[in-house]
């Protein structure tokens, strides 16, 4: 597990519930128990404040780091979708973008691996389309040089829409291995707070990865039998049992620090 990833995991789940900031010692203390030694943290930090993310601020604990506006609204874009708590119907209409990249091959990648994020698949190089539209996009684009035209338009037919976009077939088949590869990891009844954080952590950590691959396309557009409910079940019933006793270790650290 990556330092930034999981930072950006640690403030979505619990920083940004208790006012999105956090001191650095606390910060330290909370990576501890995935294995995030106390240099990949602070460098780690230190990237996140360059991009954007976070900015330094004195708390009466000592040095700290707060949520920026931009990473407020992308964690709690984020936070929506993990934890599905909403599900608009869909009106059958799809957000199109018409994308005019930036020349830099990294801006352009940066640009890609954010669309994937906020639910656009890509239809060609230039083509993306997602079921719904996300705020984000204009400040995305602004962002990275680029600038897209976008449109609402309906499927008229013929091939499978969704499934040029994303390879649903392999999305299904990481929703199964999910539920194996985690379920000996959340399956003991007797976690103190700090395994329950662990273990948590790593389950929401998981799931969050296919917020890059599942654009949470509507019923209607999914498979027969589609891996990703039964995964979804899985996710929610073991993050809910192991809540209670990962948020007391989260305020224990806090407390210390």
């Amino acid at each position: 597990m990556q330092a930034r990833s999981a930072l950006f995991d640690l403030y979505g789940d619990h920083v940004r519930a208790r006012g999105g900031a956090a001191p650095i010692a606390a910060l330290v203390r909370l990576l501890a128990p995935l294995d995030i030694a106390a240099p990949a943290v602070r460098t780690a930090v230190s990237r996140m404040v360059r991009q954007g993310w976070l900015a330094p601020r004195k708390l009466l604990s000592g040095p700290g780091y707060a949520l920026t506006p931009k990473a407020a609204v992308r964690l709690d874009d984020a936070a929506a979708r993990i934890y599905r708590t909403s599900s608009p119907d869909w009106d059958g209409r799809w957000h199109l973008l018409v994308v005019r990249p930036p020349g830099e091959r990294s801006a352009r990648a940066r640009l890609h691996a954010s669309l994937r994020f906020l639910g656009y698949g890509e239809l060609d190089g230039s083509v993306w389309v997602a079921p719904r539209a996300a705020t984000e996009v204009p400040g995305l684009l602004a962002e990275s040089g680029a600038a897209a035209d976008t449109f609402y338009a309906t499927h008229a037919g013929g091939p499978d829409l969704a499934g040029r976009a994303w390879d649903l077939a392999a999305v299904g088949v990481a929703y199964r291995q999910f539920v194996e590869q985690l379920r000996p990891v959340v399956a003991a009844e007797d976690f103190s707070d700090e395994d329950a954080y662990a273990a948590r952590f790593q389950l929401v950590h998981a799931w969050r990865q296919f917020l890059f691959s599942d654009p949470a396309l509507p019923a209607e557009l999914l498979p027969e039998g589609w891996p990703g409910t039964n995964a979804a079940s899985f996710f929610d019933h073991h993050a809910t049992r192991l809540l209670p006793a990962a948020s007391r270790f989260v305020d224990h650290c806090l407390a210390l620090a």
